[in-house]
C-alpha cells in the first residue's frame, strides 16, 4: 500500500515537471519566449475540477474560466466601476427590480454563432435545473421565481424572471432590490454558456459530460481552449471571434496546476512561470526585507475557516462546536505562523468590507471552551472520540491544521488527526458530507456582506455542513426588505452573530494573496474578489 502511494506520487510529480523540464532543455526559458511571443505562463494551484462555469467552485478553476467566458457586465479593475462586456448597455428600473440588458451585435461564440438574449435565458435555466446539482444555483435566487423552479415547486420556467424580449434584449426581474446585482454578474455561474454546444456532447442538464474538452468547448471570452492535459497544463489561445479582440494583447495563456508551492517557486526562479499561485512561507520575510519587486501581497476579501459537519457526532452538540471555536488562537496563526499580512478572523465576514461591521464577539477564551466541553460530557476531552481535520494538499493549510491540532490537544485534551487529499477529492468529499472538520476558504463574489452570509442559508449549495436554522434564514430574509443601508447592515450583523453562536463554522484568518509576479507582466490588476481580466494584461520583454 505504501509503495503504491509512493508510485502514484512520483508519477504525479513527474507529470507536473514535464512542461517545465522540456523548456529547460532549450536555450530560452518559457518566460523569455513567452515575453517575445505574448504567451503568459501562470500557476493555478490545484488541477481544475472542470471548466464548466456553472458547476465549478474553486478559485483556480475560475481563473481559467475568466479567460474563456465573458460576463454580461465587467468592471474596470482599479475603480471597480461597471463597464460593458457582452451587454453594450443596460437600464435599471426606478424600483431596482428590473434590469434590461442590450446584447452587443458583434458578440459571438467561438464557433461563430451570435450570442443572443435567449442564450442567456437558456444558461440560467440550465444552472437552475435540479439535475445539474450546481452548488451555485442559489446565486440565481435573486431572480423572481428562481428558487421555486430550482427546488422543484414548479417546472414552468416562464415563471422565472429571465426573458428574452428579442434576440438582443434580455430582461431580468429580481425578487428584491439588490444594489450588488451588476457585481454578481461577474461571477462564473452567471456567465452565459452555449447550451446547444453542451447538448452536442451529452445531456446538457447533467454534469461531467465531455463538452468542456478541447474541440468541444464553445466559449465567449477573449481566449479559446486549445489543450487540457490533466496535471500538466491548460492552454488557451486568443479568440478570433471575440468582439474586443483588438484590446487583447496576449496571444495565449498557459495555466499550470500544481499542489506543490515549492515546485512552482522553483519553476518561477528557473524562468518557467510568470506568476506563481502561492509562495513558500519561508520565502516571504526574506523577500520583504530585500524589497523584491516580484513579491506581490494582494489584500483580498477571503476568509479561511473550518466547516463542522453537524450531521456527525460530536458536532451535533453546539457546545462542542463552540468549545472548539473558542480554543483557536487566531492571533498566533495570523501573526506568527503565516507571514504576509494575514489577519485574525473573529468573524466570517471581513471587518474591512465597506459598509458593514461584523458583530463584536469574544473569539478566544480557553476557560470558557473547557467549561463548554465539560458541559457536553467531555471534561478535559475525556470520552471524546478522535477528531479528523481534512484539508487539501498545501504547505500553508498543513501548518494551520498542525497549529490548531496542537491548540486543541494542549488546551482541551482533544485527540486530533490530520488528513490531506488532492483538491478534487476534498471537494467531492465536501459535497458528499464525508468529513468531520474541513479546512477551506471563501472569497467574496461581490462587495456585500451577503456574499459571506447567504452561503449558510438552508438552500445554499455551498453550505455543506448540514446546518440549517429557520431563524437564521428569517433574519436574512428580513434584510432583503430593508432599504436604509445602515439599518440593513444592522440586520445582517444580527444574522452573523446568530451564525457564530451556532458555530457550524469556525473562522480562522483573513487571507492575503502572496505570490511572485514577473516584472515583464504589465496591466496585472486583480480585484478584492480576485477576478482577473486578461484583456488588460500584456508582456514586455
Amino acid at each position: 500500500m505504501k509503495l503504491s502511494r509512493l508510485s502514484r506520487r512520483c508519477a504525479l510529480l513527474a507529470a507536473l515537471a514535464l512542461p517545465f523540464l522540456a523548456s529547460c532543455t532549450k536555450r530560452d526559458t518559457a518566460v523569455a519566449r513567452g515575453n517575445r511571443e505574448g504567451i503568459l505562463h501562470i500557476s493555478t494551484g490545484s488541477e481544475p475540477t472542470d471548466l464548466d462555469p456553472q458547476t465549478v467552485t474553486g478559485l483556480g478553476d475560475a481563473k481559467i474560466i475568466q479567460s474563456l467566458f465573458d460576463p454580461l457586465i465587467t468592471f474596470e479593475p482599479v475603480s471597480l466601476n461597471p463597464v460593458p462586456a457582452l451587454a453594450e448597455r443596460w437600464e435599471i428600473s426606478p424600483d431596482g427590480l428590473t434590469y434590461t440588458f442590450h446584447i452587443r451585435a458583434d458578440a459571438k461564440w467561438s464557433n461563430g454563432e451570435p450570442i443572443t438574449a435567449q442564450d442567456c435565458v437558456d444558461s440560467w435555466r440550465r444552472i437552475l435545473t435540479p439535475a445539474l446539482a450546481a452548488d451555485y444555483a442559489y446565486f440565481l435566487y435573486l431572480l423572481r421565481g428562481a428558487e421555486a423552479y430550482h427546488t422543484g415547486k414548479t417546472t414552468d420556467f416562464s415563471t422565472v424572471g429571465a426573458v428574452a424580449r428579442d434576440a438582443r434584449t434580455l430582461v431580468a426581474t429580481l425578487t428584491h432590490p439588490a444594489p450588488y446585482f451588476l457585481q454578481i454578474l461577474l461571477n462564473s455561474p452567471w456567465r452565459p454558456v452555449n447550451v446547444r454546444a453542451i447538448a452536442a456532447a451529452g445531456d446538457p442538464y447533467r454534469r461531467g459530460s465531455a463538452w468542456t474538452k478541447p474541440g468541444n468547448l464553445v466559449s465567449s471570452g477573449p481566449f479559446v481552449l486549445k489543450e487540457w492535459s490533466p496535471h500538466q497544463r491548460v492552454v488557451v489561445e486568443k479568440s478570433p471571434t471575440y468582439y474586443d479582440r483588438a484590446r487583447v494583447r496576449l496571444n495565449a495563456v498557459h495555466f499550470y496546476p500544481t499542489d506543490s508551492i515549492d515546485a512552482e517557486e522553483r519553476a518561477y526562479r528557473s524562468g518557467q512561470l510568470h506568476a506563481t499561485w502561492s509562495l513558500p512561507l519561508a520565502k516571504v520575510l526574506p523577500l520583504q526585507r530585500d524589497k523584491n519587486s516580484a513579491l506581490r501581497i494582494d489584500h483580498n476579501l477571503e476568509t479561511f475557516f473550518f466547516r463542522l459537519n453537524v450531521r456527525k457526532a460530536p458536532f451535533t452538540d453546539v457546545r462542542v462546536r463552540r468549545a472548539l471555536a473558542l480554543a483557536v488562537d487566531r492571533d498566533t496563526i495570523a501573526n506568527k505562523i503565516l507571514p504576509g499580512g494575514r489577519q485574525p478572523a473573529p468573524s466570517f465576514t471581513p471587518h474591512f468590507l465597506k459598509g458593514y461591521t461584523p458583530p463584536a464577539l469574544k473569539a478566544y477564551d480557553v476557560e470558557a471552551a473547557k467549561k463548554l466541553l465539560a458541559e457536553a460530557g467531555f471534561p478535559g476531552g475525556a470520552g471524546l472520540p478522535p477528531i479528523e481535520i481534512l484539508y487539501n494538499n498545501s504547505e500553508i493549510l498543513r501548518l494551520v491544521a498542525e497549529a490548531i491540532q496542537q491548540m486543541w490537544r494542549r488546551d482541551l485534551g482533544v485527540d486530533v488527526r490530520l488528513v490531506n487529499q488532492e483538491y478534487k477529492v476534498v471537494f467531492a468529499n465536501r459535497r458528499a458530507g464525508d468529513y468531520q472538520v474541513l479546512l477551506g476558504s471563501w472569497t467574496a463574489d461581490y462587495l456585500d456582506a451577503t456574499t459571506f452570509l447567504d452561503m449558510w442559508l438552508a438552500g445554499s449549495g455551498n453550505n455543506h455542513t448540514g446546518w440549517t436554522d429557520p431563524a437564521y434564514d428569517a433574519i436574512l430574509a428580513r434584510a432583503t426588505t430593508v432599504v436604509d443601508a445602515a439599518a440593513r447592515a444592522a440586520v445582517l450583523q444580527q444574522a452573523e452573530a446568530h451564525l457564530l453562536d451556532a458555530a457550524p463554522i469556525i473562522p480562522l484568518y483573513f487571507n492575503t494573496h502572496v505570490y511572485l509576479l514577473h516584472p515583464a507582466v504589465k496591466g496585472w490588476q486583480p480585484t478584492p474578489m480576485d477576478h482577473s481580466d486578461y484583456r488588460y494584461v500584456w508582456l514586455e520583454p
